[in-house]
């Protein structure tokens, strides 16, 4: 049973893990709510769905000009300084959303502005966290320590919006924002206890674009840490239903919000149950089949939710079971992908890798959306988690059978 439960030895052995881990998941709680409530805010200045499914549209270009020129200055300087430079910009933007809401300014155009910067900054961010790991955890440990970044995440996804609705409701949405700018000096707090930790190879000079383009021609010829991309892409972009859940939620199943945030949490809810068994992560060492494996089960999940929805509408539980079984799946995947690509990146590349990492992770389901919208408007909404979960399922296994190095990958022995 020991080796079933949750590995907590990189939060025992690494303090300076430890206060990171502490400090993400505190602040993780308020970006959460200031997600929901800016969408919430919009949503009561315009009165318009379409203003606020422009949010997105507005984190995408940053997001990806971001992650992709942000991992080059992450190889550049001191990882350290980068995290806490972009985490000091991030409090700002909280801070400059308290303050309009404080004052009672109705601008949508200055909440798009900085739902932008949010996004490049966070594009910047997350490299150097990612590339901070590998330093100040061993690498045995590295399949643990992801896999309870994951459970951070998924926490503050589940209750970060739960308390965010609360916290509005009692008093409105400057209380919110102000709940987030105050939880982010958990996470300053743990980046400034960390020691220097520059990349080997420093310039400390700001990158330009042949930076950029030398680490995209590194994973050209990594094979192993390009299929964690592609892999990843065939379940955030074909077999990715959150789109639909509002349809599901309201037409389907014939209910309300209450039961569009059921649907919403279930594969977060999932994830942290994972994560409650996952000590056994870190004894698996053929990454590479794992991931297949578990993003095979992560399509399989998705298709039995939309058989269910098609032949079972009224059991409602029945699909956030499986929504939940997705969610799970994705962790372990997560776990596996984030490992691979914190031990066998050289370390000199590891912020740019990280980079491109955080584009696909965070991009891929914007495409997904996307996807399953058309999808499920020329069918139903059943039907593309059927054709979603299917495409995701054959795409990963005709890949992986033509990726003989792939399934090889040993943990013991990384390679690229």
């Amino acid at each position: 049973m020991s080796r079933m439960l949750t590995d907590l030895r990189p939060l025992k052995e690494s303090p300076d893990f430890r206060r990171l881990w502490i400090g993400q998941t505190v602040s993780q709680l308020g970006q959460q709510m200031t997600a929901i409530t800016i969408a919430y805010q919009v949503y009561i200045v315009t009165e318009s769905s379409f203003a606020v499914g422009l949010v997105g549209l507005y984190s995408v270009v940053p997001l990806v000009l971001g992650g992709l020129y942000g991992g080059a200055l992450v190889d550049a300087f001191d990882r350290r300084k980068v995290a806490i430079a972009t985490a000091a910009g991030l409090w700002l933007c909280s801070g400059l959303l308290v303050w309009q809401a404080w004052r009672g300014w109705e601008s949508v155009g200055l909440l798009y502005v900085v739902v932008a910067v949010q996004s490049a900054l966070f594009a910047v961010n997350n490299p150097a966290r990612q590339a901070i790991l590998p330093r100040i955890v061993p690498r045995e440990l590295l399949p643990a320590t992801n896999a309870l970044t994951m459970a951070s995440f998924n926490l503050g996804f589940t209750l970060g919006p739960l308390l965010g609705g609360v916290i509005i409701a009692w008093h409105g949405v400057d209380a919110a924002y102000a709940v987030d700018a105050l939880t982010f000096f958990a996470a300053l707090y743990a980046l400034f206890r960390l020691p220097p930790i520059p990349p080997a190879n420093a310039t400390g000079k700001a990158p330009g674009l042949r930076s950029v383009g030398e680490g995209l021609k590194f994973l050209a010829k990594a094979p192993n840490l390009r299929m964690t991309f592609i892999l990843d892409l065939f379940a955030m972009v074909l077999a990715q239903p959150r789109a639909l859940f509002p349809a599901l939620a309201l037409t389907v199943y014939a209910g309300n919000a209450s039961t569009l945030g059921v649907l919403q949490a279930a594969p977060a809810i999932g994830s942290l149950i994972a994560f409650v068994l996952s000590g056994w992560i870190s004894h698996v060492h053929r990454q590479g089949i794992a991931i297949a494996v578990a993003i095979v089960a992560y399509g399989a999940s998705v298709m039995a939710a939309g058989f269910s929805a098609i032949g079972l509408p009224g059991m409602l539980t029945l699909v956030v079971v499986f929504l939940a079984l997705s969610g799970a799946s994705d962790m372990v995947s997560a776990a596996y992908r984030s490992t691979m690509l914190q031990s066998a990146a050289p370390d000199q590349l590891r912020g740019r890798v990280q980079g491109v990492f955080t584009v696909v992770v965070a991009g891929g389901p914007r495409f997904g959306d996307f996807v399953a919208g058309s999808v499920s408007s020329l069918t139903s909404e059943g039907t593309a988690m059927v054709i979603g979960g299917t495409a995701c399922m054959a795409g990963v296994v005709l890949t992986t059978m033509r990726a003989r190095r792939f399934r090889e990958y040993d943990a013991r022995a990384p390679q690229w």
